[in-house]
């Protein structure tokens, strides 16, 4: 979280001085580029059965296509302590679909401390639209909130290979490689019609940030958390990226975040701790799968 929390300060500094389209692909790409040799070198395998590979398939478009493109247009329209609070919903999200994709229960401290962070959230998208130091778009939040839709979708088909037994290190390499692959005839033509962007050291470092720290790195990260953690009970990490977002807009974009923007950022905190205390939801159907390990549940395809 702390590295995913300056996702969207470091998308905002690069698409300043580049193509918004630009910075989406280049993140991908340039993952890739890691992604590939340490997949080789350290001999990770492709999956070998065709349902895994289909997992794999989705959950490399949603991430690596889908959501950088997406939410590079998006942090492009809006400010970067919008787009962190607004990003802030992607654990609902994720629980979400993994509760449905689990067919698990919830308990009732679960669901409060989820509404109170997402009431956290709306409070800020509904009356902090100019307290940012930036006036945000109604566009550009609905193309985050689309890109934070695409991306919790990602995290839980990815979570689902780890917990099929494809780890979280070749589902992040093969997965990144695969999107940079069908995203170089993009990053061609854009070169060709536009040459390299004219951009500063701030600019590239934002996007070679992107690339490896966020692209590469945190999704291992997450991708094996999600599996161990289970999805529902992980996701709601992700509250938390506020607290290093929002400070970071502050010091490196000059974003001066209004006194609401603060009291709903409290209100989602507070939100995530009663979730970490409600602790993972028992499961609605245990006869569908059995018991791992490390205590999640492993449902039968």
């Amino acid at each position: 979280m702390v590295v995913w929390g300056g996702t969207a300060v470091f998308t905002k500094i690069a698409a300043n001085q580049m193509d918004p389209l630009l910075v989406g692909v280049l993140r991908t790409v340039l993952g890739g580029c890691l992604a590939l040799p340490l997949a080789l070198l350290t001999r990770k395998k492709i999956p070998a059965g065709r349902h895994e590979r289909r997992l794999l398939a989705f959950t490399g478009f949603a991430a690596y296509i889908g959501f950088p493109l997406i939410f590079a247009f998006g942090q492009d329209m809006t400010s970067a302590v919008h787009g962190t609070l607004i990003f802030a919903m992607l654990p609902v999200l994720t629980s979400l679909f993994g509760t449905i994709l689990e067919r698990r229960r919830v308990s009732a401290l679960w669901v409060v401390g989820c509404v109170i962070a997402l009431a956290g959230t709306a409070v800020v998208i509904l009356s902090g639209r100019h307290d940012a130091g930036e006036e945000a778009s109604l566009l550009g939040d609905l193309l985050v909130l689309a890109a934070s839709t695409v991306c919790a979708m990602g995290y839980v088909i990815g979570a689902r290979l780890s917990q099929r037994g494809y780890a979280a290190v070749p589902t992040t390499l093969w997965g990144i490689t695969g999107a940079s692959v069908l995203l170089l005839p993009l990053l061609a033509w854009l070169l060709l019609s536009g040459g390299l962007p004219q951009a500063n050291a701030a600019a590239w470092g934002s996007v070679l940030i992107l690339a490896v720290l966020v692209s590469v790195l945190g999704y291992i990260g997450w991708y094996w958390a999600l599996a161990k953690g289970g999805i529902s009970r992980i996701a709601s990490m992700q509250f938390t990226e506020p607290l290093f977002g929002v400070p970071l807009a502050v010091a490196l974009l000059g974003e001066r975040p209004g006194l609401v923007t603060l009291v709903a950022a409290v209100g989602v905190l507070f939100g995530a701790w009663l979730v970490f205390r409600a602790g993972r939801p028992k499961a609605a159907a245990p006869d569908l799968g059995r018991e791992g390990p490390d205590g999640e549940d492993f449902v039968r395809s």
